[in-house]
């Protein structure tokens, strides 16, 4: 018997070695660090643009309409230059196909982003559904007119988003330290025309998360349907008229130089990854 445990025992650790290793051979080293990074970023996305809607909707006395769209720019701004470097701060699966069908972001990639993505966004709901009790809908988005109206919205505001982003974050010959700046002003432009007809998501995981937090489908499918198109479209278009044939997969970082200390730590003691343990 006792023979039988430890053979079986063996078996579960050299499964779990082979998954490890085959794990490791088909993605880069650092890799569960960039899926961990956007699960960070998202949570912090939708925690402060659904927390600032879903207060405003409840009393526009506390957070004005444009406060919100403000709010959801800044936050966009301040993620790309604190993960952009170590994910490409993408927050977003939309941007994330987009990247993918257009820009050589590896496909085998996708589905740890989306699914780091859509687990920030349901977990920043149901902390807002928490927190901000007794509101019911904690920053859900639906069509204010028909669904036809809004799907057309999302789809144009999420090809400027797009279209900027692949501007400023992927071409070589842009300013790249600007990046975060320009991105969070074109989300917040966006939110601030939008948000009277479909609400200026933009993001599937942006509405998806509210939604299962509060329990509210209305509408569902113009907000998968149309930032994904959008993004495409976005992505697509400024492929075609970019002057640098090769593609930049992440936003580089805001500040490329070092101060002369920081640089003789990192070349005399290499980091190591505490996730590579996994």
């Amino acid at each position: 018997m006792a023979t039988a445990d430890q053979e079986m025992d063996n078996s579960v650790e050299n499964s779990k070695f082979q998954l490890v290793k085959l794990f490791q051979e088909r993605y880069p080293p650092g890799f569960l660090r960039k899926v961990v990074a956007e699960l960070i970023a998202t949570y912090l996305l939708i925690f402060v643009t659904c927390g600032a809607a879903a207060i405003s909707d409840s009393d526009e006395q506390k957070v004005s309409k444009l406060g919100a769209s403000v709010a959801g720019g800044l936050i966009v701004t301040v993620m790309i230059y604190a993960v952009g470097h170590i994910s490409g701060a993408h927050m977003n699966p939309a941007v994330t196909t987009a990247f993918a069908a257009v820009l050589d972001f590896p496909w085998k990639q996708v589905p740890f982003y989306v699914a780091a993505q859509l687990t920030g966004a349901i977990s920043a709901s149901f902390t807002l559904k928490v927190l901000l009790s007794p509101i019911k809908h904690v920053g859900t988005t639906s069509p204010s007119g028909t669904a036809a109206q809004a799907l057309i919205m999302e789809i144009v505001v999420t090809f400027s988003m797009m279209f900027i982003t692949s501007a400023v974050a992927t071409d070589t010959k842009a300013v790249g330290e600007l990046a975060g700046i320009a991105v969070g002003s074109a989300v917040c432009i966006a939110s601030i025309v939008a948000g009277p007809v479909s609400g200026g998501s933009m993001n599937p995981a942006r509405t998806l998360g509210p939604a299962i937090a509060s329990q509210y489908f209305k509408g569902m499918w113009v907000y998968l349907l149309g930032p994904l198109t959008g993004a495409l479209l976005g992505a697509w278009s400024y492929n075609l008229i970019r002057m640098d044939d090769k593609p930049v997969q992440a936003i580089p970082p805001p500040f490329p130089f070092k101060p002369r200390r920081t640089r003789a730590v990192d070349e005399q003691a290499p980091k190591k990854d505490p996730l590579d343990a996994f």
